[in-house]
């Protein structure tokens, strides 16, 4: 969208117009929760924040400078929601305190070899900050600049940390026998 296209949708919504409110969800609903369901790894839960996302947008829209675009500022939006709802789940504790095998079995194994299980599995190993980057530059296709506008960070760091975060997923997928 352009910032015009984007600043008459939210002037639309503001005004209780609910076609320019579909309009917003439709357009943006696909691309907010991929960005959820790589961060959390859960398709229950990326709904979720896909949809506190969208509430938190809608609720402030009015908050939204459109010196940016609009798209940035609600990924933004998905994002930290992803992110809170990473810390939130992180905080609880299980209900069977009773020690997991995190060694796969020959069964296992065969599942795991499938490449796109085997990269999600090394995304949720990452650290939020690192899966967070890769997240954005190879699954949202963002630029250096976006990320570092979404994730209010320096370019340098949004580089660095795609680097680092490159190192160690590769290092993860050769030690799980995926040739990269």
């Amino acid at each position: 969208m352009t910032k015009s296209r984007d600043q008459s949708l939210v002037d639309r919504c503001l005004n209780g117009d609910r076609q320019a409110l579909e309009t917003l969800v439709r357009e943006y609903q696909h691309p907010l929760y991929n960005a959820a369901y790589r961060i959390l790894g859960n398709p229950e839960d990326a709904a979720d924040a896909t949809q506190a996302a969208f509430l938190k947008a809608i609720e402030n829209l009015d908050r939204y400078d459109s010196n940016y675009k609009l798209f940035s500022w609600m990924y933004r939006i998905a994002v930290n929601e992803a992110l809170n709802q990473l810390k939130r789940k992180k905080n609880q504790q299980p209900l069977d305190d009773r020690a997991v095998d995190d060694n796969p079995g020959p069964d296992e194994q065969v599942e795991a070899g499938n490449l796109s299980r085997e990269i999600q599995d090394g995304l949720m190993a990452l650290t939020d900050s690192y899966r967070t980057v890769i997240v954005l530059r190879h699954f949202a296709d963002f630029s250096y600049r976006q990320i570092s506008d979404v994730l209010e960070i320096p370019e340098k760091t949004v580089k660095s940390r795609l680097y680092s975060a490159r190192q160690l997923m590769k290092e993860r997928l050769l030690a799980h026998g995926v040739t990269v």
